[in-house]
C-alpha cells in the first residue's frame, strides 16, 4: 500500500478542520449566546461566539425557577430508569435468544425482526398505552420502547460469537444459566454492553414524540418537551416558568439548550474509554 503524499495528508487534515469547524461553530454560538448579557445580544443580532460581558444570570434565571429544574430531573430520572431496565430485558432477551437449545426462539427473533420492518402505527399505538391505563404517565415514556431490535439483535450476535467451550466449561463446574450469563458473559461483553447503554440512554434522553402523544399534564414534561415549548415555538419564558427574569429571552432559550446537549456530551468521552477497555478486556483468542 502506498503512504499518503504530503498533498493528500494536507487535503485531509483540511477536510478535517473545515468539517470539525462546522461542527463546532453553532455549538459555541449556542454556549457563548447562552453566557451573553443583552448589550452583547443587541450588538451581534444573533449567536454571540465571545461575549464581551459574560454573565450567569441566564443559568441563575433557570434555576431559581421551576419549569426547566423539574423538567431535567424528570429527564434524567427516565433515562436511568429506562437505560436500566431496557438494558435488563435486552440481555435476557439476548442471551436466551443466543441459545440454540431455547425452544421456539427462532420464531421469537423473527416476530423482533419483524418489527424493524412494520410498526402498527401512531393511533394504534396511542389506543394500547391509552387502553393498558398508561396514558399521562412515565411508564408510557418507558415501556412502548423498552426493548430494540437492532440492540437485541447487536447483543444476540456478540454472545453467539463467544466460543461454546467457555458454556460447556462452565456447566461442568456445576453453573447454571443465570451463573453463565452473569459470571462469564457479562464480564466479557462490557464494550457492547457500553454501546447498547449510549443508544438507549440518548434515545430516553431525546424522548420526545412519546413526551408530546402520552403526556397531557405539563407538570410531568421532560426536557425535549421544554425545548420545544420554550426554544422552538418561541414561547416566553416569564417569571411564572422560570423565576424573576434576570436575563434575556434568547440568552436563556440557549442556556436551555446547552443544558440539554451537554449531559450526553460530558457522558461520551467517558464511555468511549469504557469501549476500548471493555473491547480489549472482552477479547477471546480462539
Amino acid at each position: 500500500m502506498e503512504k499518503p503524499t504530503r498533498t493528500g495528508r494536507l487535503a485531509k487534515g483540511l477536510a478535517l478542520v473545515v468539517v470539525v469547524s462546522a461542527v463546532a461553530y453553532p455549538l459555541l454560538g449556542v454556549i457563548g449566546t447562552s453566557f451573553a448579557s443583552q448589550t452583547d445580544i443587541i450588538r451581534s443580532t444573533g449567536l454571540v461566539l465571545w461575549p464581551d460581558h459574560p454573565t450567569l444570570d441566564a443559568y441563575r434565571t433557570i434555576f431559581t425557577g421551576g419549569v426547566v429544574t423539574r423538567a431535567l430531573i424528570v429527564s434524567v430520572g427516565i433515562t436511568v430508569v429506562g437505560t436500566l431496565a431496557s438494558l435488563l430485558v435486552t440481555i435476557g432477551m439476548a442471551y436466551g435468544l443466543s441459545r440454540r437449545e431455547v425452544t421456539g426462539s427462532r420464531f421469537i427473533l423473527m416476530t423482533a425482526l419483524f418489527t424493524m420492518l412494520f410498526n402498527a402505527g401512531i393511533i394504534p399505538n396511542f389506543l394500547l398505552v391509552k387502553g393498558l391505563g398508561l396514558y399521562d404517565t412515565y411508564a408510557a415514556l418507558v415501556l412502548p420502547t423498552l426493548v430494540s431490535a437492532f440492540n437485541l439483535v447487536v447483543l444476540r450476535s456478540f454472545f453467539m460469537s463467544l466460543p461454546e467451550e467457555l458454556y460447556d466449561a462452565a456447566k461442568v463446574d456445576g453453573a447454571g444459566d443465570l451463573g453463565i450469563l452473569v459470571r462469564i458473559v457479562l464480564p466479557l461483553s462490557k464494550a457492547v454492553l457500553a454501546v447498547i447503554s449510549l443508544f438507549y440512554a440518548v434515545t430516553y434522553w431525546n424522548a420526545f414524540f412519546n413526551s408530546l402523544l402520552y403526556l397531557d399534564d405539563s407538570e410531568k414534561w421532560p426536557l425535549p418537551m421544554v425545548l420545544r415549548t420554550y426554544v422552538l415555538q418561541g414561547q416566553s419564558l416569564n417569571s411564572a416558568s422560570v423565576g424573576e427574569a434576570l436575563a434575556p429571552q434568547q440568552a436563556v432559550q440557549m442556556a436551555v439548550l446547552v443544558i440539554a446537549v451537554v449531559p450526553i456530551l460530558l457522558v461520551y468521552p467517558f464511555l468511549q474509554r469504557y469501549f476500548t477497555k471493555g473491547v480489549l478486556t472482552g477479547a477471546i483468542k480462539g
